[in-house]
């Protein structure tokens, strides 16, 4: 048996959500992944894949508010904390199970060991935060240096990632493609809007809260995935809005390719979700994250995209959005090859 630790942020799904697809290839390549994170990711990921065995990690406990990057500065020390202990318990697993041939992190600095092949994930080599973005990429990149290998999930180029994950710095960086759990199917339309939220709180619940007024008075058929893992699903109708707590790939697959346009956050790992199921989006950063703000300008400079403010959205996106092409991706499966690093142990 060859085990490979898979281990993504928790924050929001979205880091865990575009595990599936590794996940996946992991599998069928004849390896035993090991799925090790912590709260919603953690739960989210065992319901994906029951058989699998998982390691807690700790958690980071991150609180925020108003200003997230000042917030998020002043629980540096707590952060740094969890990096050592999260660390500390991937060597003891590594140390304790022969069998363990290579770390998959997707954003969780600690996880990677001494005695196999790490890997780091990310899209976002450039850490964008204002006037500190030369501190915190170059924060990032001595980070990324521990790693073997660091696996760039877009096109060569950085297409749909743009400045965040462009740099001429020998990062050992791969540009391994678009990943996303999803396809696109030639399905009759069901929906005329599929809202999917998740992220932390207190701000998915804020914007879900605003979005739900807001359509109040649309006449169309709405499905609302609230992004919220509990321990059971739960699926509610009021009126012209079907209402689940949380999906798992296959049911969010459907709605996707059921729904003429979406609207969701502009995480970086729902554009790859949108991209493969070529949706017509409306984008609504979260306040703060200046990763979300700057793909949500960039994708919709480029005409892809509605991009707009939560305190300005409308109706009248959703109806814009109807006019776009949608967002389209090439043809392009995830390179198992890339498992080969792994082999060398």
């Amino acid at each position: 048996m060859k085990k490979i630790i898979v281990a993504p942020l928790n924050w929001g799904l979205g880091h865990a959500s575009r595990c599936v697809p590794i996940i996946r290839s992991l599998i069928e390549n004849g390896y035993t992944p090991v799925i090790s994170t912590d709260g919603a990711a953690l739960l989210f990921l065992q319901k994906e894949f029951p058989a699998l065995e998982t390691i807690q990690l700790p958690a980071y406990h991150i609180s925020y508010a108003k200003n997230i990057k000042r917030h998020l500065l002043f629980q540096t020390p707590k952060i740094l904390r969890t990096i050592v202990a999260e660390r500390r318990v991937i060597e003891k697993f590594v140390s304790n199970n022969d069998d363990v041939i290579g770390v998959i992190s997707d954003n969780r600095f600690g996880v990677r060991s001494t005695k196999v092949p790490s890997v780091y994930m990310t899209h976002q080599i450039n850490v964008l935060s204002g006037w500190m973005t030369f501190l915190t990429s170059y924060v990032h990149r001595r980070i990324i240096r521990n790693f073997d290998e660091c696996w760039i999930p877009d096109e060569e180029g950085s297409s749909l990632s743009g400045q965040l994950s462009r740099s001429k710095r020998n990062l050992h960086q791969k540009y391994i493609g678009p990943l996303s759990r999803f396809s696109k199917e030639q399905q009759q339309l069901e929906y005329d809007l599929a809202i999917v939220l998740s992220g932390p709180e207190p701000h998915r619940g804020q914007l879900e809260k605003k979005i739900r007024t807001i359509l109040e008075l649309y006449k169309g058929n709405i499905v609302l995935v609230r992004g919220v893992i509990e321990p059971e699903q739960k699926k509610s109708c009021i009126e012209n809005i079907t209402i689940y707590n949380y999906v798992l790939s296959k049911e969010l697959q459907e709605i996707l390719n059921t729904s003429e346009v979406v609207v969701s956050r502009s995480g970086y790992s729902s554009v790859m979700d949108y991209v493969a199921t070529e949706k017509k989006a409306v984008l609504i950063p979260t306040r703060g994250q200046t990763e979300q703000e700057y793909l949500g300008e960039y994708l919709a400079e480029k005409g892809n995209v509605i991009s707009v403010n939560e305190n300005e959205f409308s109706i009248q996106h959703i109806e814009k959005a109807k006019d776009l092409k949608g967002l389209r991706k090439k043809e392009r499966l995830f390179n198992s090859k890339l498992f080969g690093l792994f082999e060398r142990k």
